[in-house]
């Protein structure tokens, strides 16, 4: 068996054993359910009775067939004087009265309160009476209420044709299921990366400062320990991305179960991916794979600079603060992908991983794009894994204080190739 298997099964398994790993794939799993069932939680925990309401209808449109009560607001329709209306407010037996009444053939709502509202019975209401009063404007030429509502209610059916066989235009519905599924992609790179990029600096600084690297180096070659470090922190990696994947899987099954809609959770996923091609997710697999490598090789470089764990945080700043604009980046698409700051963080190997794929998902883009930016991304892993191999033999048993880059300042000076 050779050393660098050897290394890497044993980076692995102590990663996979640690207190964080196991904490942080349960903070993720929680997360997750979380996510899954947040409407069960919130009915359960921060549901509240549904606010009464009563309307006192002083014009000739049919209202009841438009107020209609549901989880949020109960609507009444009662027949007593408004004084009496307005006292069952004080007793607190009402929390909105609405009067609907005529002003200058417009449509006018009056709502009394004794407390105020919250936002949101605020706003349904008022959607509420901006849709009575379109139905009171078209009824105002004599139609009927039941043809104002087929007129508001209509959709028109729209199709959309490439006559350029040379381009292959995308629905809307492929470039929506793209931006969100980017959007997540987005998300789990960033947690990845900043995850498992501080992973490998601090491992490597953490053996660097306790001197035990020294005896390591002894019978091991420096490449060869800094290949092993990428690769035990990678299949890391691999394994909490397929903890979540199979949590995900797991929490939308067993809420199918317990649920009594006809809807599916599953279901609703497995239509999202059916609008991706598999040309995307091809893309969306080397995009991550390659961008955590990177931010890896990235990772236990600035490990070998430093000369304890607590300077670890000072060098990878650089590093977070690139990614953090990347994701910021790529949150800002998810508006308006097309944008020219879109198109330019797409090529950057950096953060590419995070935004090409909304570019592929959500818009349309020649093949050679994607092609060119991956190419980028490729010829920066292997000319960085090249740099910092060479420079990783140098820096890993030197020590020196100061910032980033008198560290390597220093790695130069006392070392040769």
């Amino acid at each position: 068996m050779s050393k660098l298997w050897i290394l890497t099964k044993q980076v692995y398994k102590q990663k996979i054993r640690s207190k964080s790993f196991i904490f942080l794939s349960f903070m993720y799993v929680a997360i997750i359910a979380v996510v899954i069932y947040w409407n069960d939680i919130a009915n359960l925990i921060f549901k509240d009775d549904p606010i009464d309401v009563a309307l006192v209808n002083e014009t000739d449109v049919d209202i009841k067939t438009i107020f209609t009560s549901n989880e949020e607001l109960n609507f009444s329709f009662p027949k007593e004087p408004i004084e009496n209306l307005h006292k069952q407010l004080e007793e607190n037996e009402l929390d909105a009265v609405v009067t609907i009444s005529e002003l200058n053939s417009q449509l006018k709502a009056d709502i009394a309160t004794y407390t105020p509202l919250q936002l949101n019975a605020q706003s349904t209401i008022n959607s509420y009476v901006e849709y009575a009063s379109k139905i009171y404007g078209i009824q105002s030429v004599n139609l009927s209420t039941s043809d104002a509502e087929k007129i508001l209610n209509s959709q028109p059916v729209i199709t959309m044709t490439n006559i350029n066989e040379h381009v292959a235009g995308k629905s809307e519905g492929e470039k929506t299921s793209g931006l969100f599924a980017s959007y997540f992609i987005g998300i789990v790179i960033y947690f990845f990366v900043t995850t498992f990029l501080s992973m490998i600096t601090t491992d490597v600084a953490s053996e660097k400062g306790s001197r035990a690297l020294e005896m390591l180096l002894v019978s091991v070659k420096p490449g060869t320990h800094f290949q092993s470090k990428i690769n035990g922190i990678l299949l890391v990696a691999i394994t909490q991305f397929a903890i979540i994947i199979a949590a995900i899987v797991a929490l939308l099954g067993l809420k199918d179960i317990s649920s009594n809609s006809d809807a599916s959770s599953l279901g609703m996923v497995e239509t999202l991916i059916g609008e991706l091609s598999i040309t995307y997710i091809i893309y969306v697999i080397a995009f991550i794979a390659l961008t955590v490598i990177l931010f890896l090789i990235i990772g236990a470089l600035f490990g070998s600079l430093v000369s304890k764990v607590e300077e670890a945080s000072q060098v990878l700043t650089p590093a977070m603060m690139i990614l953090l604009v990347g994701f910021y980046v790529m949150i800002s698409g998810v508006a308006n992908p097309d944008t020219l700051l879109i198109k330019v963080f797409s090529y950057i190997p950096l953060t590419s991983g995070m935004v090409m794929p909304m570019r592929i998902g959500a818009t349309d883009i020649s093949p050679i794009e994607p092609i060119l930016s991956i190419v980028i991304l490729i010829a920066t892993v292997v000319l960085g894994y090249i740099f910092s191999l060479s420079f990783y033999k140098r820096s890993v048993l030197t020590y020196s204080s100061g910032g980033i880059i008198q560290k390597i300042k220093t790695v130069f000076k006392v070392t040769t190739k």
